[in-house]
């Protein structure tokens, strides 16, 4: 077992040595990749602005095919108007056809029921066998 001896055995040398130790477990900073810091903030405002102009440029982009699909948005609107408006001119006119349709089915019934009553309604046979009575 290792002892460190505290007090008047330690020497000054050992003392110095102590003091500028380096612990190899953590590493220091790299001289090879190490830039000055001017120099680094440079990069990064390049990096900066590079992205910047991308963002802007991608904004505008996408500014243009908002503008477009509001375009198209109003044009479908108006399309879906007309075809409103067509479908209720078609289905005023139904109703008005049906509605003419059962009056003539109304008028029709009662032109029979007039003609039965009145006797015309008969067949020629009908009328021979009347007339032979």
């Amino acid at each position: 077992m290792k002892r460190l001896a505290v007090g008047p055995t330690t020497t000054s040398e050992y003392i110095g040595w102590w003091g500028r130790r380096i612990n190899v477990n953590i590493p220091g900073p790299s001289q090879e990749d190490s830039q000055p810091t001017g120099k680094h903030l440079r990069v990064v405002s390049f990096e900066l602005e590079i992205i910047r102009q991308d963002f802007e440029r991608r904004n505008l982009e996408l500014e243009k095919k908002i503008e477009q699909m509001e375009e198209e948005k109003m044009n479908l609107r108006l399309d879906m108007d007309v075809q409103k408006l067509e479908t209720e001119k078609l289905r005023k006119g139904k109703n008005k056809a049906e509605g003419d349709l059962d009056s003539l089915k109304t008028d029709y019934k009662k032109l029979r029921f007039s003609m039965r009553t009145a006797g015309l309604g008969k067949t020629s046979e009908q009328w021979c066998q009347e007339i032979q009575e």
